[in-house]
């Protein structure tokens, strides 16, 4: 549902912002890419089954290079989340290496931020709930909360009922 007015979420608390990604650099080599294409769904459905790992949304763009970028909690579940051997990440993490370790076919990468409360600002218009906005709590992008300034100083996180 696309809501049409300004809005800006807001975290209760610290969060982490994880990027994470693949690309595709020898297309026809499908054997080798499509077991890591297929492995990040398994990952995010266990995660969104289990919300105690700390997992809170995430949003993916395809192309030759593939963008996900995921909410967690905290680091440390994040972190925790990847060594669990019963969990989806481990052993598809072993597989990667396994079947193509460094051997250039296909790339992988992540970036992760620890994000702390009032460090952070967004906006949102004419869109569905997104990002952020779905992770944490939408409010109108009004009075204290207009401006990106306004939302950097932490006036609007002070003021708001914030959910998790």
């Amino acid at each position: 549902m696309i809501r049409p007015e300004r809005l800006t979420a807001s975290f209760n608390g610290n969060f982490v912002v994880f990027l994470i990604g693949m690309r595709i650099n020898q297309p026809l080599k499908i054997h080798k890419w499509l077991p890591v294409v297929t492995a990040m769904p398994r990952m995010i459905k266990e995660l969104y089954q289990q919300p105690t790992l700390g997992f809170l949304h995430a949003e993916t763009w395809f192309g030759r290079t593939t963008i996900m970028v995921q909410y967690w909690r905290s680091m440390e579940q994040l972190l925790a989340y990847a060594k669990i051997r019963e969990a989806e990440h481990l052993p598809a993490w072993q597989a990667f290496n396994k079947a193509i370790g460094t051997n250039g076919s296909v790339g992988i990468w992540h970036e992760t931020y620890a994000i702390s409360a009032g460090q952070y600002e967004n906006v949102y218009v004419n869109m569905p709930p997104f990002g952020l906005g779905r992770a944490g709590t939408l409010q109108a992008a009004t009075g204290r909360r207009q401006s990106a300034a306004d939302r950097l100083r932490g006036d609007a996180n002070q003021e708001s009922d914030n959910a998790t």
